[in-house]
């Protein structure tokens, strides 16, 4: 095994006060203010962010459109309590509960979308 985690990842998004309060509602991120924009912080994981006024890395051969990322989030407790937390926030379940395989094995998934279109996924394992 190599010495290697993940540290971060790269979405995009349209409008910036919409995606912030997605973000950290539905999928509860800590708010990291960037000059210019904004990343969102999951524990020790972060999801930089383009979005307006942001230039991406001229690393990147094609950039990260608006809608085109597929995140999975694992929920932590049973995946009835994610539905209902979708629900509460007004964000409609596209798909499941369904059987998925994820990092941990087995589990049961909710799939749901961002203001973008992005598509989420609530993975739970219990």
């Amino acid at each position: 095994m190599l010495p290697v985690k993940l540290d971060h990842c790269v979405i995009h998004v349209s409008d910036w006060e919409r995606a912030n309060a997605f973000y950290t509602a539905v999928l509860g991120a800590e708010l990291i203010a960037r000059h210019p924009g904004y990343a969102y912080r999951f524990s020790d994981k972060q999801l930089n962010v383009h979005g307006p006024g942001v230039k991406p890395a001229e690393v990147a051969r094609l950039s990260v459109k608006p809608g085109n990322s597929d995140l999975c989030f694992e929920w932590i407790g049973p995946i009835a309590e994610a539905i209902a937390h979708l629900d509460r926030c007004g964000v409609a379940v596209e798909a499941g509960p369904l059987r998925r395989f994820g990092a941990r094995g087995e589990g049961t998934s909710v799939y749901f979308r961002d203001p973008d279109g992005s598509l989420m996924e609530f993975i739970s394992y219990v």
